[in-house]
């Protein structure tokens, strides 16, 4: 295997670097805050090299987006159970657990810090929702083409998700019920 082909291969090194400099974002942003680090720190913390993270994403925003986006689709994956109501029901109630969590706060702190920060901040957090909102079409185009209502995936972040991070944010519980509800009105 020639260092190419090294490179390439996933997992390995480079997934465990990227996995320990995710990790201590996410431990930074719930200890700090947004903004409140440096990549240095970062770094430190993931114990690799600074210019490791600049050579492999560039920029504080960009690694912070790709922490969140990650962080989304592994927790928050796009369900395909066959009908938009069980589609809209698993996605939302994963959404729930996931910004109820332990570090969801934080993460999503992240996103709403990232969309209101500066030019390399607004790019990465509309990179972050543009891929978000694609994934979410997704889910949306499948139910149509099965015959079910053409909902918007902006429809679904207003009505759906806005209401559930607001009420993370401004720290009220999200129920099974609240959550079922949200879906209910919608459809």
């Amino acid at each position: 295997m020639n260092e190419k082909e090294r490179a390439r291969r996933p997992g390995g090194r480079s997934a465990r670097v990227a996995a320990q400099v995710h990790q201590a974002v996410t431990e930074l942003i719930s200890e700090r805050g947004y903004g409140n680090f440096t990549v240095g720190e970062v770094a430190a913390r993931a114990g690799v090299a600074d210019s490791s993270i600049y050579r492999r994403w560039g920029s504080l925003e960009t690694l912070l987006s790709e922490v969140a986006l990650t962080r989304l689709n592994t927790q928050s994956p796009m369900p395909d159970t066959g009908t938009l109501s069980g589609d809209l029901r698993t996605y939302a109630a994963q959404v729930a657990r996931e910004i109820t969590g332990p570090d969801g706060p934080a993460v999503l702190h992240l996103a709403i810090a990232l969309s209101g920060s500066g030019e390399r901040g607004r790019q990465a957090g509309e990179s972050l929702r543009a891929e978000r909102t694609r994934q979410l079409q997704g889910m949306l185009d499948r139910a149509r083409d099965r015959g079910e209502p053409a909902l918007d995936a902006f429809d679904v972040l207003d009505h759906i998700l806005a209401p559930m991070y607001i009420r993370v944010l401004f720290g009220t519980e999200l129920t099974p019920e609240y959550v079922d509800g949200l879906v209910d009105r919608m459809l």
